[in-house]
């Protein structure tokens, strides 16, 4: 019998990143010259255009405005053929994040509320989830009641194959204990940076290690059953702790030019990997890869395909 394959399902927010590039950040009260100023649409379709890159179909469950700024998203989910399954917001456009580049790379956000912060348990059945398909949350989502109610009880009635990832961010550790602990036992996947990796454990009271291999392997037991956790360290690369074992995966270290989206770039890939039967330790290194290229390029919606990572990868 023939099994559908697995989709990427996303349901945190589609935002628009208001890029700008400057030589520093100002000082308070003061002003400084943007070299530019672009447009892309971020947050969520970061992760599935790398996804849908990779050969994954792709859906994201989240909400749009009706404005220009929900046109713009929406528009560049069809460019990657990535369905919308939720209707627009009535009356009401999409936030923006304001994310300031530094010549080092770093950037620095200013994020607004939008129609995206508007679901529902049923905006979030749109999306219709079967067992084997993987759905992505972000500690962003939980940060608020509004959104964060909602996608816990939509997520508690999930069939329990359906596989449910945790992009935690920076949001999650500072979220209530009860919060906390709801999400963690509905995740089957960690995925994030060293950061936040430390910042959940220090919530639990473990002292984080210094090792990555180490670390990855401390948060697997915070989440459900069997799951998989996957921390992530920039160029360095990334560990992943699948079953019993912890492994390191090496990076790929670049000049970067922009970082911004690199992480949801990673996730991105690996998930559509995964979603095509690639085991996680090999997922990981070409999502290792795929970050890599990232940071070559300017901008969130510009993930590498997965054909310009075999090509990256045959070099090395």
């Amino acid at each position: 019998m023939n099994h559908p394959v697995s989709r990427v399902i996303h349901t945190g927010q589609a935002l628009v990143d208001v890029v700008v590039e400057v030589p520093d950040l100002p000082a308070r009260g003061q002003n400084v010259m943007a070299a530019s100023a672009t447009d892309y649409a971020g947050g969520a379709v970061t992760v599935l255009v790398a996804a849908a890159r990779f050969g994954a179909t792709c859906v994201h469950a989240g909400a749009h405005g009706t404005g220009p700024h929900g046109d713009l998203v929406r528009a560049a989910l069809e460019r990657e053929g990535i369905t919308a399954s939720a209707p627009p917001v009535a009356d009401l456009d999409t936030g923006i994040c304001v994310v300031m580049v530094e010549p080092s790379a770093e950037r620095t956000f200013v994020t607004t509320l939008g129609a995206e912060r508007h679901i529902s348990v049923e905006s979030l059945s749109t999306s219709d989830p079967r067992p084997g398909d993987l759905v992505c949350v972000t500690g962003f989502s939980l940060a608020l009641a509004s959104t964060g109610v909602p996608l816990l009880a939509w997520l508690q009635a999930l069939d329990p194959a359906v596989v449910v990832v945790l992009d935690p961010g920076a949001a999650f550790a500072d979220l209530s204990e009860h919060v906390r602990l709801a999400m963690l036992e509905l995740t089957d996947v960690w995925s994030s940076n060293a950061e936040e990796a430390e910042a959940i454990l220090r919530t639990v009271g473990q002292e984080p290690p210094a090792d990555l291999a180490d670390l990855t392997t401390a948060v697997a037991p915070l989440l459900r059953g069997d799951a998989v956790a996957i921390v992530r360290d920039g160029p360095e690369g990334c560990a992943v702790h699948v079953g019993e074992e912890t492994t390191y995966v090496p990076g790929f270290p670049q000049t970067p030019v922009d970082t911004n989206g690199a992480g949801d770039t990673h996730t991105g890939a690996l998930l559509a990997e995964v979603a095509a039967g690639t085991p996680w330790v090999e997922g990981c290194r070409r999502a290792n890869a795929a970050a890599a290229i990232k940071v070559t390029r300017r901008g969130p919606e510009s993930a590498p395909t997965a054909t310009e990572v075999d090509d990256f990868l045959a070099g090395r």
